[in-house]
């Protein structure tokens, strides 16, 4: 088995990084059959980036802050842990942004894609679904569409849903919905286009974040799920994606 190692800037993951080369080898990334990355969950979303060129698949192992796609740490018995680990299968979101100068960026992201008011004001967005406008007017502090990789993220901090991770369904979730007050977001079918309008953009001003990656002044978004460019997430027996989302909704 050629592995590949990775690892983020943080000592205890650089330390790891050396460790498990030493006992492992390294094997250029072009020609190995699994990619190891230790980090946090922001590492992890920056290799699964990287695989989008190559669809190599990807386990994780925590040395990071947060590490819910990662694996627990033990160097030992590595490979015999790849070879049993359980594939699960994983679609970014594409997001076509639109700035107020007119420029246009190309983004995607595993967990959500997310607008916020960059300034004191509010955002005021409009929201269409599949071309039919299903909010006229929203004002809050912001709203996502997560993956169901991504429900259990920031998504479940704004009290959004959490999804099973072999669901076909998106969640919509407004962060902090001032008008109207009371909406609590939707759930679309994975095949929903969204689009999302920044309204008077030129005074209430809007940033969006595909995960980690920013763009300010965003004047309108496209968002759909990317089918064409799903991964493969490993993860030990017992530790699967599938199962560590059933058990955060039950707090355990």
């Amino acid at each position: 088995m050629k592995i590949a190692f990775s690892a983020n800037a943080r000592p205890e993951a650089q330390q790891a990084l050396a460790g498990l080369r030493k006992r492992y080898g390294q094997t250029p990334e072009a020609e190995a059959d699994i990619i190891v990355a230790l980090g946090g969950d922001g590492h992890m979303l920056e290799t699964l980036r990287q695989r989008l060129a190559d669809r190599k698949p990807v386990y994780g192992m925590h040395r990071g802050t947060i590490g819910f796609l990662m694996n627990e740490y033990r160097p030992e018995g590595l490979e015999e842990r790849l070879a049993k680990a359980q594939a699960v299968r994983i679609r970014p979101l594409v997001a076509q942004f639109e700035t107020v100068r007119g420029t246009g960026v190309t983004e995607r992201a595993f967990n959500e894609v997310s607008l916020f008011r960059q300034t004191a004001q509010s955002a005021k967005l409009r929201i269409l679904v599949d071309g039919a406008e299903r909010m006229a007017e929203l004002l809050c502090d912001g709203v996502m569409v997560a993956t169901p990789a991504g429900s259990t993220a920031y998504n479940f901090s704004a009290h959004g849903p959490i999804l099973p991770i072999n669901a076909r369904l998106l969640a919509l979730t407004p962060v902090s919905a001032f008008r109207p007050r009371r909406w609590r977001g939707a759930l679309l079918p994975h095949s929903a286009h969204v689009r999302i309008e920044a309204l008077e953009s030129e005074h209430r001003a809007v940033s969006a974040a595909c995960d980690n990656f920013e763009t300010r002044d965003v004047r309108a978004v496209d968002i759909r799920e990317d089918a064409e460019a799903e991964l493969t997430l490993l993860f030990d027996p017992g530790h699967a994606l599938d199962e560590r989302i059933l058990r955060e909704q039950f707090n355990v």
